[in-house]
């Protein structure tokens, strides 16, 4: 099962907070290709705002239905979102692109559609973001990997805020 510790063994580093992240801690995601995973570690039930506080993006509103939200939910896992940064064609780095994710979090007009759900979370602040570095691997193919594995383990659902493989 994808946990914390599972993903510490794989080489996951971080565990930071949105909260912490927003608050300063950004300056100590690496600024190199790799992938990242939100968890939210807790277990109670989950509480969906029918407003998030993502941004809108080209005019696109990034908000679903309370029933949309409910009905990608993955019970019984903390990894809630597996993304990438950099790697063929992308000079993005980890830093570079959790950065954008957060700034969209926060309601600026940023391109990361991507994960967008965890907006629509009420405890999305307190969700924890970790990444792995990437030297040798392409971002895209591990985040593929990552999700084929999740969606094996899970009757085959993405994890909640993955919008496709």
């Amino acid at each position: 099962m994808m946990n914390r510790d599972y993903l510490q063994a794989l080489g996951f580093e971080g565990f930071k907070t949105m909260d912490e992240l927003m608050d300063g801690a950004k300056s100590r995601i690496p600024v190199q290709k790799g992938v990242y995973v939100v968890l939210r570690e807790c277990e109670s039930v989950p509480q969906f705002l029918k407003e998030g506080t993502g941004a809108f993006f080209k005019g696109k509103n990034p908000n679903v239905s309370l029933a949309e939200l409910e009905e990608n939910w993955v019970a019984g896992t903390p990894v809630l979102y597996i993304g990438k940064a950099g790697g063929a064609g992308s000079s993005a780095t980890l830093q570079k692109r959790l950065d954008q994710y957060l700034r969209f979090g926060q309601g600026a007009n940023v391109g990361h559609w991507g994960g967008r759900y965890i907006w629509q979370l009420a405890d999305s602040r307190d969700l924890v973001v970790c990444w792995k570095v990437l030297t040798n691997e392409e971002p895209r193919e591990v985040e593929r990997q990552m999700i084929a594995e999740f969606k094996a383990a899970h009757a085959g659902k993405r994890p909640f805020a993955n919008l496709m493989d």
